[in-house]
């Protein structure tokens, strides 16, 4: 076989490599404190964002980060972009059918989405490390779970978030966006509805 036969087959590896080291590293990304009901303080990178005994981390206006375009298919087939949510408050929940602490969490989150969606709050999971549709479904379905869902089963969705803002670093964990699209508030632990609400209180209160 000649050289120039040969030639084009690099690229192809070259990328393969590529897209094989970066599902490694969204994999990695969400293996930290993966499904615990704990996590680490902090955003990626340095940050001066200080997470209450509660777990909970609010940021000021002015220490806002917008938030990374959340794009892309939901459990039920459709397309969905949280960006289309601006104008309301969006709590953007991160999720796993397998991951008990997410079961004992859902029951919560489901009654605030529905006790505030009348309020300009607008519920978004992001479902990650099911690597099929099919368990994830079922979750919803038995937590009557009407909000939609993104599925992100690689984490890519995950690893948008900027380093240093108040970006989900574990399964679950909440952020929520201001009316502004900006991330507001984080917590890396499952939520007692006392807490969500407490979360979503003075983000609520903002005019």
């Amino acid at each position: 076989m000649s050289a120039a036969s040969r030639a084009p087959r690099r690229p192809n590896r070259t990328r393969s490599r590529a897209v094989l080291l970066s599902s490694g590293a969204a994999v990695a990304a969400l293996s930290l404190s993966a499904c615990s009901s704990g996590g680490t303080s902090g955003g990626s990178g340095d940050t001066n964002f200080v997470t209450g005994t509660d777990g909970i981390a609010t940021a000021a206006r002015v220490e806002r980060a917008d938030a990374p375009k959340l794009d892309g298919e939901t459990l039920d087939g459709r397309t969905l972009d949280v960006s289309d949510y601006k104008g309301k408050i969006v709590v953007l929940n991160v999720w796993g059918s397998w991951c008990p602490p997410c079961r004992a969490e859902a029951p919560n989150f489901v009654k605030v989405s529905e006790d505030l969606k009348d309020e300009g709050v607008q519920f978004v999971g992001i479902n990650t490390r099911d690597t099929s549709k099919g368990p994830a479904r079922e979750f919803e379905k038995d937590y009557d779970v009407a909000y939609p869902s993104l599925y992100d089963p690689t984490g890519k969705l995950i690893l948008r978030f900027p380093k240093g803002s108040l970006n989900p670093q574990t399964i679950p964990s909440t952020v929520v966006l201001d009316r502004d699209g900006r991330i507001a508030a984080r917590s890396l632990s499952p939520l007692s509805e006392k807490n969500l609400r407490k979360m979503l209180k003075p983000i609520l209160a903002e005019k």
